[in-house]
Order: C-alpha cells, then sequence, then structure tokens
C-alpha cells in the first residue's frame, strides 16, 4: 500500500511521503545519505543531483533535478507542486548543470 502524501513538511515522515518521490527516488536519496524528509531542509537541489550523479556514475535525467528542486522546496515550507512546476527554474541553471 502506497504511503499518502504529506501536504506540508511537518506532516512529512518518511521520504515515501515526499510529494514526487517514490520507491526509486527515496531509494537514491537514501544512498546520498539522506534518510528523513526534515535532513532536506536547508539543502541545495543542483548539489544533490550532482551528488546522485558522481555517486552512480551517471547522469541522471533532468527530471531528477526537478524532484530534487520540488523536495528541498517543500521541506524548506512551500506547497506540494509537481515536479514540472521545477522544470523552468532547471532550465536556468543549464549552464551550472555543466561545471
Amino acid at each position: 500500500m502506497k504511503s499518502p502524501k504529506a501536504a506540508t513538511a511537518d506532516e512529512c515522515l518518511t521520504l515515501e511521503q515526499l510529494p514526487n518521490v517514490g520507491p526509486a527516488m527515496a531509494a537514491d536519496l537514501r544512498l546520498l545519505g539522506v534518510h528523513s524528509p526534515q535532513s532536506l531542509k536547508g539543502r541545495d537541489g543542483l548539489q544533490l543531483y550532482r551528488a546522485l550523479c558522481t555517486t552512480t556514475g551517471q547522469r541522471h535525467d533532468p527530471c531528477v533535478l526537478d524532484t530534487l528542486l520540488a523536495v528541498v522546496d517543500f521541506m524548506n515550507g512551500a506547497p506540494p507542486a509537481p515536479w514540472w512546476a521545477y522544470t523552468k527554474q532547471r532550465k536556468a541553471m543549464v549552464g551550472q548543470l555543466r561545471d
């Protein structure tokens, strides 16, 4: 049975309760040492994306960055939003992805 998604950061107890996060993204976050939603507060989605690419030895789909931006923003107090709402922000970072 799926975990219900949290409506606010305070309600979010597991990674799977984060909006936009399923089992695969939760596993990626755990691979990065993120084991609770609260540990995403104050983090940088782009840095998490780069760390994931480095850790796995592959460049991940840009929508993974969108999702990381979304979950960090959510845990910092933003209302839940679909990952694609962060595509414009990610595209503004394209130059940063080549670093």
